[in-house]
């Protein structure tokens, strides 16, 4: 875990974001492509996650939250069809706005 910070999120961010993994993992498993992604890391991800209480937080470091900003990417390519289309990229953008915000522009750069 890189940069590791202590984020609150609410129930529902936290059920959205462990749907996105899971559409990660069925990505994974299905013999597409894995984008690179680790599926040990993201069922480690999606554990930590759901583990704690509501409004206790959930330890996670920049590159998790890199994970999660790439499936939701990946997401918002596979759902550019549907008719809610536009509903998916604002929560995109707000949900990256909201996790982003735990690290500086630095960190973020110091990440790549």
């Amino acid at each position: 875990m890189i940069e590791p910070r202590l984020v609150v999120l609410e129930h529902d961010a936290v059920l959205a974001l462990s749907q996105i993994l899971g559409i990660m993992l069925d990505q994974f498993f299905d013999g597409g492509d894995s984008n690179g992604w680790d599926s040990e890391k993201i069922v480690d991800l999606e554990a930590r996650l759901m583990a704690p209480g509501e409004n206790e937080g959930v330890v996670l470091g920049i590159d998790d939250v890199a994970l999660l900003l790439q499936g939701m990417a990946f997401t918002e390519v596979m759902s550019q069809d549907l008719p809610w289309i536009d509903s998916v990229r604002w929560v995109t953008d707000f949900v990256t706005e909201e996790l982003r915000q735990h690290w500086t522009e630095d960190e973020w750069r110091g990440l790549s």
